[in-house]
């Protein structure tokens, strides 16, 4: 099983945890194609979302991924509950854990929500996604998705393009990418790349290169993620404007001609398409972004599986 007992980023996974939980999430996939998507691994398990944070995919796959391992689900949002009456997040998650919560699924605006949670009860707490800080369900779903089409990681060169300063599924990308040995290339304006990232300074991340030109930084790259371009950020002055954003930024066919011939294009979702990818290519025969959320559901069952299954158990 797992070495860990929450999922609060990749920094605290081994190279087996992972690898782990790819194996096992081809086996979830291959439940997920029978003509009944259900077993009974987690019957009798009650796993809880509670999420602060609008969501969508994160969500129902979660949701999704519970129900499909015979769990009970729960879903809270931060409106209509408790929260609004000022109740902290420790006595909610004390609280949901005397309603029978086993997992916690947690999704907040601050980072390291998630960690905090996890002090205050002995449910299982899943980091759904904290601020700017971490997402690491994403980042292990990105990993499968490449090793599905490569067959391998360790070797592969990803560029990652866009609000590097903002995004979660960055930090946590780094982080499983650099585990399984491939190589990340950071691109995006100064002004939305964190201070230190490339010299290792950067919250303890490892190592990488960090370059403001995407045509140099995407010449061989087998794997291209885009990221959303937050236009509240836009807004606020950190880039000059949107147009000029497109120009240099967005990923168009023109500039994957750079990349390798079999390269993908990824993006964790939601997307605005027009500005950090282009429509075509969005759509494209390169894309797998659709993979990316059918691959979501089965790395969450897995996390569920191996958190909360029977190791001797078949699925």
């Amino acid at each position: 099983m797992l070495s860990v007992r929450h999922v609060l980023d990749l920094d605290e996974f081994s190279l087996a945890d992972i690898e782990l939980v790819l194996d096992t999430a081809s086996s979830m996939l291959e439940v997920l194609r029978r003509p009944i998507r259900r077993v009974p691994a987690l019957r009798g398990k009650t796993m809880v979302n509670l999420f602060y944070e609008a969501s969508t995919r994160t969500r129902v796959s979660f949701e999704l991924a519970a129900k499909s391992l015979s769990a009970d689900v729960v879903n809270v949002s931060a409106s209509g509950s408790s929260v609004e009456k000022g109740e902290s997040i420790g006595d909610t998650v004390k609280t949901l854990e005397a309603l029978g919560a086993d997992t916690i699924v947690i999704r907040h605006s601050a980072s390291g929500a998630p960690y905090l949670a996890a002090e205050h009860t002995n449910a299982t707490v899943i980091n759904a996604g904290d601020g700017w800080h971490a997402h690491p369900t994403q980042a292990l779903l990105d990993l499968y998705t490449l090793r599905q089409r490569f067959g391998r990681l360790a070797g592969l060169r990803v560029v990652i393009v866009g609000d590097i300063l903002h995004s979660r599924v960055a930090r946590s990308n780094i982080w499983g990418l650099s585990r399984v040995g491939a190589s990340v290339t950071i691109c995006a304006p100064h002004t939305l790349l964190p201070v230190g990232i490339g010299d290792g300074h950067c919250g303890g991340l490892p190592r990488l290169e960090v370059t403001s030109d995407l045509d140099r930084a995407i010449v061989d790259a087998d794997a291209v993620m885009a990221l959303r371009m937050q236009s509240e950020r836009q807004a606020s002055g950190m880039v000059p404007s949107l147009r000029e954003y497109i120009r240099r930024y967005q990923i168009t066919n023109d500039r994957l001609e750079r990349a390798r011939s079999n390269a993908l294009v990824m993006h964790p979702g939601p997307m605005n398409e027009g500005v950090e990818i282009a429509p075509d290519v969005a759509h494209g025969a390169r894309s797998v972004i659709q993979d990316q959320v059918t691959n979501g559901v089965a790395i969450r069952m897995a996390l569920l599986y191996l958190l909360h299954g029977d190791a001797n158990g078949t699925i």
